[in-house]
């Protein structure tokens, strides 16, 4: 038998159990992630995502490797099929298996979602002007033309995105990222219409003398954090001396993560994006769903333009050429 399980391949940290393990493990190649498990995805040359095949064998000899199309699949397994899913672009934990099953499975149901690493253009990856609930300071996007950043695309299906808006709410907006201006190259060669993307509210930080303009994101959460205390004395009075106290204590307690985030923007060091927030929206019920009391705070009105009907699904987003 053949052991697809996450922590056999490599996918046992959970951000959100182990903070400094933030943004976990991503997928580097396209793949089904499903009862815990991770099966082969693979690409049909051109071919829309529901055509790609799915390596469903239960064995390792040459002669077990029956593949099944990722749509046929889905459905046999009782979810909806990928022209029905909506394509959510993750810059921060959510590309890692672990922490999206974490996040989606409930006791009797495990999460089911395709997810495919993307060339994404015009975007790159910086850390939110925030302390999240969990103590880490998270990945946000930030625009970058010219950059071309590998991210990964996830499938999700309306009660996932339901779930996946819950844990990203306040402090991130969902906006609908066009495939005109930020082009979105699949492993197939298909060209996406558009996808959605989680923007940080309060922008992005900035290196805390600031030479990096804004600071990389994605790395290190423990040498980040050691950065951020080293550049300001708040910083270390209220969350110090070192990351292990600084995510402990920020973890526990929202009013400690809202007076950290304030101190961001007290030193200076955020940069917003208006750019992104001026992305169109679709309207949601995430900001009723659990958040950070008073992490949000006065952000004033920057949304962008809503869509009072609702997430857009693959299908609709990139026809079929």
């Amino acid at each position: 038998m053949t052991d697809r399980t996450l922590p056999t391949l490599g996918f046992a940290d959970i951000p959100a159990k182990h903070p400094l393990t933030y943004p976990g493990r991503p997928i580097t190649r396209p793949t089904l992630l499903t009862a815990g498990e991770l099966w082969e995805l693979t690409p049909t040359p051109g071919g829309r995502l529901g055509t790609w095949t799915v390596d469903t064998s239960v064995g390792e000899g040459p002669m077990e490797s029956p593949r099944e199309p990722l749509d046929a699949l889905l459905t046999t397994l009782g979810h909806p099929s990928t022209p029905h899913r909506h394509p959510i672009i993750a810059v921060g934990s959510n590309a890692s298996p672990a922490q999206l099953h974490h996040k989606l499975s409930r006791p009797g149901h495990p999460a089911t979602v395709p997810m495919v690493p993307v060339d994404v253009h015009g975007i790159a990856v910086g850390c939110s002007a925030h302390i999240g609930r969990y103590g880490y300071v998270a990945s946000a996007p930030y625009t970058a033309p010219g950059a071309r950043t590998p991210l990964v695309i996830s499938w999700l299906d309306a009660e996932q995105l339901a779930a996946v808006d819950a844990t990203e709410y306040p402090n991130y907006r969902r906006v609908l990222l066009p495939g005109t201006e930020y082009p979105m190259v699949m492993p197939s060669g298909e060209r996406l219409g558009g996808a959605y993307l989680y923007v940080g509210e309060r922008g992005v930080l900035m290196s805390p003398d600031g030479t990096e303009r804004p600071l990389p994101g994605g790395g290190d959460q423990s040498a980040l954090l050691t950065r951020l205390l080293a550049g300001s004395p708040r910083l270390r009075e209220l969350l110090g001396p070192d990351p292990g106290a600084w995510v402990a204590r920020a973890g526990a307690d929202p009013v400690v993560r809202k007076s950290g985030t304030r101190i961001f923007q007290e030193e200076g060091w955020t940069l917003p994006q208006p750019d992104l927030l001026r992305c169109p929206e679709d309207d949601h019920d995430g900001h009723d769903g659990p958040a950070d009391p008073g992490d949000l705070g006065d952000l004033g009105d920057l949304g962008g333009p809503r869509n009072p009907r609702g997430p857009k699904s693959y299908g609709a987003l990139t026809s079929p050429e």
